[in-house]
């Protein structure tokens, strides 16, 4: 009878925790420098209070769920992530959850931020709160992983996504789109959830592609724009050139010859160019770039280009997921590809993701 009750109270926490992990989810991508927290309050086995880390990162989540007039003494906290002890551009969240004297606090993962890791168990149950941590605890590191990677020596997180036909096919002879509209609105929603996106100058050439959010109430979190341009080839042209567009930050890695031609269209459009040293190893090029951006301080990277980039970043291992969408329309002779299919047809494809898309599927299949 103990132990049924036991498992009770724990199918409590991890469903007030997973709670959390949805709130986190909003601002994923967002919240710059800082990771994206979850937290929910319970008191009496209702929620009283919920927050997540805002957009650009301030207030926190704890401070956004804490911040309220109501009665928050003996409730549960439950957190994605250990709540900071250190002093930054907001005091330490342990600060306002000691001064709401909670019972009991819950987080999945400790803090890999060195002021931090470790010390808010031993602060707060120093003030009688008592704490419970590594609930989820596997589900807090694949969700952090972007934020992990920028405390240890580790390469940011590269997603990636493509559409397909039902029989393979990445473009379509007579339309625009492979997957219909609801694949595509899940499109613009991951790409809410990252901070860059990675592209190239031949895809931008040829789809003329803006590569933002579309989705109404998310437009402002449209990602940076990244472009491999090797040779310069980009389209002056191009619709993520015109004003409405620029103001997302667009950097063009380039090879150095490069970087002194046409630098009057590169300043008016506040186009940051970077060169890298043209090599014969294109691993150890894409991987400079990519080291680049995680000192310009990307830790979540997705990339959206043509078949020809995703296969060999699957072949090379770069890709951490992959997001495939495929339409259940077999295209036939109205299909084509411009590079060979068989790296993608080669991924089992065992991860369907639990959204309807109204005929289309989405599988997220892990590469590395």
């Amino acid at each position: 009878m103990a132990s049924q009750k036991k498992d009770k109270i724990n199918s409590k926490h991890i469903e007030f925790l997973n709670l959390a992990f949805e709130q986190a989810k909003i601002n994923l991508g967002s919240t710059k420098t800082n990771p994206s927290v979850g937290c929910v309050v319970e008191k009496n086995g209702s929620i009283i209070s919920s927050g997540c880390t805002s957009f650009n990162g301030y207030p926190h989540a704890e401070f956004n769920a804490l911040n309220k007039n109501l009665n928050f003494k003996n409730s549960n906290i439950y957190i994605t992530l250990e709540p900071c002890t250190h002093y930054g551009k907001t005091p330490p969240c342990t600060n306002i959850i000691i001064r709401k004297k909670p019972k009991n606090v819950y987080y999945s993962l400790d803090d890999f931020d060195e002021r931090t890791t470790k010390k808010a168990k031993t602060l707060l149950i120093k003030k009688n709160i008592k704490v419970n941590k590594n609930l989820l605890k596997n589900k807090a590191l694949d969700f952090y992983e972007s934020y992990q990677s920028k405390h240890i020596n580790k390469l940011p997180l590269l997603d990636a996504k493509i559409a397909l036909s039902n029989d393979f096919f990445t473009i379509h002879k007579e339309k625009k789109w492979i997957t219909n509209q609801y694949s595509r609105s899940i499109g613009h929603l991951l790409r809410s959830r990252y901070e860059c996106i990675i592209t190239t100058s031949e895809t931008l050439n040829k789809d003329n592609a803006i590569l933002n959010c579309r989705i109404k109430g998310l437009e402002n979190k449209t990602p940076d724009l990244i472009i491999v341009d090797r040779k310069l080839k980009i389209k002056k042209t191009l619709s993520i050139f015109k004003n409405e567009q620029i103001s997302r930050k667009i950097i063009i890695f380039t090879y150095s010859n490069n970087l002194k031609r046409l630098p009057n269209f590169f300043k008016k459009n506040n186009i940051k160019l970077y060169g890298i040293t043209k090599n014969k190893n294109e691993k150890k090029e894409i991987i400079s770039i990519i080291e680049i951006l995680k000192k310009r301080g990307y830790t979540r990277l997705f990339v959206e280009a043509g078949l020809k980039f995703i296969s060999f970043l699957i072949k090379e291992k770069i890709i951490k997921y992959l997001y495939i969408f495929k339409s259940n329309i077999r295209l036939n002779s109205k299909g084509k590809n411009n590079f060979s299919v068989n790296y993608i047809k080669n991924i089992k494809l065992k991860n369907k993701q639990n959204v309807f898309l109204f005929g289309d599927k989405l599988f997220k299949e892990k590469i590395r």
